[in-house]
């Protein structure tokens, strides 16, 4: 299966200042497309497409930071370096506090964008990465039967099989089938590595009864 390349969109409404940019990234070997607004942007938005985004801070109806916010809350946002033609310190530090690669100002020197933005792509690549491996560990743990849970919740909280087996009402050698079973879908390889992977699924405790 082919994975797509890493995509930088610039999105501004000065025509001049798209060209320049396309110009430059693609003679950098990037792959460029261009927006002239945000809505521009977001009617195309895939968040399966990997890359970085290049945005305007001032831009008339959705400005940078209002698109900023936007794929904020739907999730899965590629990294954004923010262009703006004056150095306002307030909206540049709302911009990095809110997740922004970088903040430039016009004009940009060459070859300090072409930095960032691949800086930019390698954060995206590496999100990305632990996106896919976090959500493949909760498949995992979403394999797990009800018994099972109430085992986990047990085993992370410490106990041995024979306090599992007294609190669950059972006898110890199923918990053992269980703890088993459990070791094999999560494709854990010790106690601590099941614990681990259950701290990064977000299962930190689970009802016991």
């Amino acid at each position: 299966m082919s994975h797509p390349l890493p995509t930088i969109f610039v999105i501004d409404d000065d025509a001049s200042v798209r060209k320049a940019l396309t110009r430059l990234l693609r003679a950098a070997g990037m792959e460029v497309r261009v927006c002239a607004s945000a809505q521009a942007y977001l009617d195309q938005f895939d968040p399966d497409l990997p890359g970085c985004l290049i945005l305007d801070l001032a831009m008339p109806v959705i400005s940078g930071l209002h698109l900023q916010d936007e794929l904020a809350a739907r999730g899965n946002a590629p990294p954004i370096i923010f262009l703006s033609g004056h150095a306002l310190i307030p909206d540049s530090v709302q911009a990095m506090k809110h997740g922004a690669a970088e903040f430039l100002t016009k004009p940009v020197d060459g070859q300090t964008l072409v930095g960032a933005v691949l800086s930019a792509v390698d954060k995206d690549r590496v999100e990305r990465r632990t996106r896919a491996e976090l959500a493949d560990i909760r498949r995992r743990f979403a394999t797990l039967t009800a018994r099972e849970l109430q085992v986990l919740g047990c085993v992370i909280a410490g106990k041995l099989n024979k306090q599992t087996a007294a609190e669950l009402g059972t006898v110890e050698k199923t918990v053992k089938v269980h703890r088993a079973h459990i070791m094999e879908k999560t494709q854990a390889q010790s106690l601590a590595e099941l614990v681990q992977l259950a701290t990064r699924a977000g299962i930190t405790s689970l009802p016991r009864h």
